[in-house]
């Protein structure tokens, strides 16, 4: 027998600088290593040895990548206009007129300062033009304002947008296009709004400290501060928010920090009742609630493309090595010492990284690029540029693929004693050390941890990456025992299922490895599915199309038949129905309550406030019970949204008391519930589970689809004047607008993940195409069929894609249920015929896997494949 030829490598090892056992093993990296290196990459390169590994760095890179540029560009973006959607650098809130001393303060800071009052009203068409009414949300500015941003209005509707110099001129008001469509008027027309006659002088485009709650739903009317007084609307029942605005001249913030602090201290000092520094977090909640979800289905399937690269890897590195121990058995046989040949392979790995990433990250830019197409309109202004640390952190991760899954392996081509060149049974590829191995796993875990931006979506999806390959690991390993045994008394099932069980039941470790990669390419692959599907549309659910349009406070207990009458004669069905009390929280468990006793803002500003509150015997449809029991008519008890406990540090078991109009109630908190608060539904904090409370002053709140019939609310108007008609249409619009777009995106982000997988699927079937090619050479030379052989491939492809497949199927849906549940935060019910479809679905892509990277297999020579095998 004749060893093969000196590979190029070889050669370049003796033909530069002689023999390289004449370098002493302690010197540092010689040229001709590093040209080794580089003729080892190029020849591997150009013959596709490094295919697999490229292209899974790249799209792992690329996909984590993608997600960070666009986060850093968004979260830049929110940072760089906070100003602006407060109006300012700092704002002093209040439900009544400030005291004069704030406003001293912040000019004794040297700040620009500016006031504004919000309230709801309704306003009117003159008679002559209709007389129609409509609530809005009327904003009564100061000189100056806003202090951060700016205001863009347009001439009419249809003209340019562009940014106003100045606040509304003395008499007039600058309205929503909304108003003019409801009251059906025109630019320069005049509006009722209490007992003044103003003008309308100019069209909102954007307002950008519009901020949320029920009067962000309601169309704007602004007008000057000192045009107020003589509307009259203003009267001492009035709910009004009174805001004072204050900015540092510059960028500097120190004076603008001495005046929150100062104004914190004036509250909790002063016992201050209603007043609060409020801040971006809760001026925006409408989009952070929105954006925070985009972010964790974005980075899931991200993460879901690396922990597929990382599989994938592994699996094509240690192919890689096994093509590659006769070339350095040669090599030791030259004289090439062991830590020149893992030097080479080092350098050759790092070149490799070093391209396969760089790649990535300039996909990443490209891919991220659509993202801000699809969801850069959730911030209102052109976005800012991308830092430098997503191209970091992506060069990092591919790095650490290919160092932490593709190395270990590789470097075990440096121990290949020189002995195999005539002995092919020696130097054997060897388990990687656990060592290595883990600490491999726990860096790149912590990549992606981190990369997740979330701690509990991240500890979800790798640990259960993780157990899930140790499960099917295990399962695998118990199927082929089985194996061992059914296979001798199988003695009357056809040729080719039998050779098919011998071949797999022969090969442990090879299975082992096929089902184990298989069936995480296919948990990810069945994930991605199910998250495309089933947990988009359960996150559609949360806000869905037909949800509520309007609601209609402050409806009377005399009211309530005749308007429900009003709701079945226009075919409104399903709409949300419970009475409204307010109540302020006075004590817990008999201790009063100070708002300076919490450090939270938030729980300063609830533990302050007055609630909304009410009572029915049974829980509303759309809320879950997280903790305790609802029960009926259950006497002294109270049910407690989760998130309020959780602020205030309420538990079960407390007993609360609350102010209601001066009469006092307490319970015990019997159950805690979760409630969506993006539901579009009717919510509250506290109810009390009880069908009646005769003793507290309530009125009814509804929420409804409105009937699309001409003239509606202005007939629901007319029949019940006292009552507050909120149409969210616009809103409702915008909400599944976003929520379309952040699924555009997903859906675009899932094609690289898809391929990611399909990677794995091609490296796990493609990982034992040598063994495979020897065992069928063997079977032809005594006798068998080509025909036959055809069979027991797609028999053991068939076999070993249908186990893979169930066992991904049923870990993607524990790992779903658990993602829907602790990471995204909603109801989901996997459908029972899951695994069924992930079985067939495993079994058809390891068989279209196989076709493809096995189809020369039975090809080739038999004698070619002999010889080889003997050389």
């Amino acid at each position: 027998m004749t060893p093969d030829a000196p590979s190029s490598a070889a050669v370049a090892a003796t033909t530069s600088h002689g023999p390289a056992a004449s370098t002493p093993a302690s010197a540092p990296l010689s040229p001709s290593i590093v040209k080794l290196a580089w003729r080892q990459t190029w020849r591997d390169l150009r013959a596709g040895e490094l295919r697999l590994l490229v292209v899974a760095v790249l799209l792992a890179v690329a996909a984590l990548t993608a997600v960070g540029f666009f986060a850093n560009r968004l979260n830049a973006g929110l940072a760089r206009d906070a100003g602006a959607l407060l109006g300012g650098d700092a704002l002093v809130a209040a439900d009544h007129p400030l005291p004069p001393a704030f406003e001293a303060q912040a000019r004794a800071l040297g700040l620009r300062v500016t006031q504004h009052a919000t309230f709801p009203s309704m306003a009117l068409a003159p008679e002559e033009q209709g007389g129609a009414t409509r609530l809005v949300a009327v904003k009564a500015v100061g000189e100056g304002y806003p202090l951060r941003g700016a205001v863009r209005v347009r001439e009419q509707p249809d003209a340019a947008a562009r940014a106003a110099t100045a606040i509304p001129s003395p008499g007039s008001v600058w309205v929503d296009a909304a108003v003019l469509d409801a009251l059906q008027l025109r630019v320069g027309d005049a509006l009722l709004l209490g007992e003044s006659r103003l003008r309308i002088e100019r069209v909102i485009a954007f307002e950008p400290d519009r901020g949320a709650g029920f009067l962000a739903f309601a169309p704007r009317v602004m007008l000057r501060q000192s045009d107020l007084a003589a509307t009259q609307l203003i009267q001492p029942a009035s709910r009004v928010t009174y805001r004072l605005a204050v900015a540092a001249p510059g960028d500097s913030g120190a004076a603008v920090r001495r005046f929150t602090d100062w104004a914190q201290e004036q509250i909790r000092s002063q016992n201050l009742r209603g007043l609060r520094v409020e801040s971006l977090e809760a001026s925006r909640p409408e989009m952070r609630q929105t954006l925070e979800r985009a972010n964790k289905f974005l980075n899931l399937v991200a993460l879901l493309a690396a922990l597929l690269a990382a599989v994938a890897v592994a699996i094509a590195a240690r192919d890689f090595a096994q093509r590659h121990l006769d070339d350095c058995a040669l090599l030791r046989v030259l004289g090439l010492p062991q830590r020149a040949i893992a030097s080479a392979y080092v350098l050759e790995f790092g070149a490799v990284g070093l391209l396969a990433s760089a790649l990535g990250v300039a996909a990443g830019w490209g891919i991220h690029h659509v993202f801000v197409l699809l969801l850069g309109a959730l911030v209102e202004a052109e976005l800012p540029g991308a830092g430098w640390q997503p191209a970091a952190f992506g060069l990092g991760v591919g790095f650490t693929l290919l160092f932490g899954f593709g190395l270990p392996p590789v470097l075990q081509l440096a121990r290949v004693p020189a002995l195999r060149v005539i002995r092919r049974d020696v130097g054997q590829l060897k388990a990687a050390s656990l060592v290595v191995l883990l600490a491999g796993a726990l860096g790149f875990a912590a990549l992606l941890v981190a990369a997740s931006s979330d701690l509990k979506m991240g500890l979800i999806a790798v640990g259960g990456f993780a157990g899930a390959v140790a499960l099917f690991a295990l399962i695998a390993w118990g199927a082929v025992l089985l194996l061992r045994r059914a296979v001798p008394r199988a003695r009357k099932a056809p040729r080719w299922l039998v050779l098919a069980t011998r071949q797999v039941a022969a090969r442990p470790g090879f299975a082992v490895l096929q089902v184990s990669a298989l069936a995480v390419g296919l948990l990810a692959l069945v994930l991605l599915v199910l998250l495309r599907t089933d947990l988009i549309d359960s996150w559609r659910q949360a806000t869905p199309p037909n949800a509520p349009n309007r609601f209609v406070i402050n409806l009377q207990p005399d009211q309530a038949e005749p308007f429900r009458r009003m709701l079945s004669e226009a075919g409104v069905q399903g709409y949300d129905w419970y009475p409204m009390f307010r109540g302020r929280l006075v004590a817990i468990n008999g201790r009063n309550v100070k708002g300076e006793e919490w450090s939270e803002e938030r729980a300063q500003r609830l533990a302050e406030r007055e609630f909304n509150l009410s009572h029915d015997a049974q829980m509303p449809g759309h809320n879950q019970v997280a903790a305790g029991k609802w029960t009926p008519d259950e006497p002294d008890a109270v049910s407690v949204e989760e998130g309020l406990a959780q602020t205030l540090g309420l538990k079960l078991g407390d007993r609360l008391r609350f102010d209601v109009a001066g009469v006092m109630h307490e319970g015990r908190i019997t159950s805690l519930r979760k409630v969506d608060w993006g539901s579009m539904r009717v919510n509250f904090f506290v109810m009390f589970p009880r069908e009646r409370m005769d003793e507290v002053p309530a009125t009814f709140i509804s929420a409804f689809r409105a009937p699309a019939v001409p003239g509606f609310d202005n007939r629901l108007v007319r029949e019940f004047p006292n009552v507050t008609n909120i149409d969210i249409s616009a809103s409702l619009a915008q909400v599944q607008a976003v929520l379309d777009q952040v699924i555009r995106a997903v859906e675009f982000l899932f094609g690289f993940t898809l391929a990611a997988g399909l990677v794995v699927l091609f490296a796990a079937v493609t990982a034992t195409r040598e063994a495979r090619e020897r065992e069928y050479a063997v079977m032809r030379a005594l006798g068998a069929g080509r025909a036959l052989l055809q069979r027991v491939q797609r028999a053991e492809l068939l076999g070993v894609g249908a186990l893979a497949g169930f066992l991904a199927s049923v870990a993607a849906v524990a790992v779903g249920w658990a993602l829907a549940k602790y990471a995204f935060e909603f109801t989901w019910r996997p459908s029972p015929l899951v695994p069924l479809a992930g079985t067939a679905a495993g079994a058809l892509l390891a068989l279209a896997a196989g076709w493809w990277g096995l189809r020369g297999v039975l090809r080739r020579p038999v004698v070619q494949t002999l010889r080889r095998a003997a050389e």
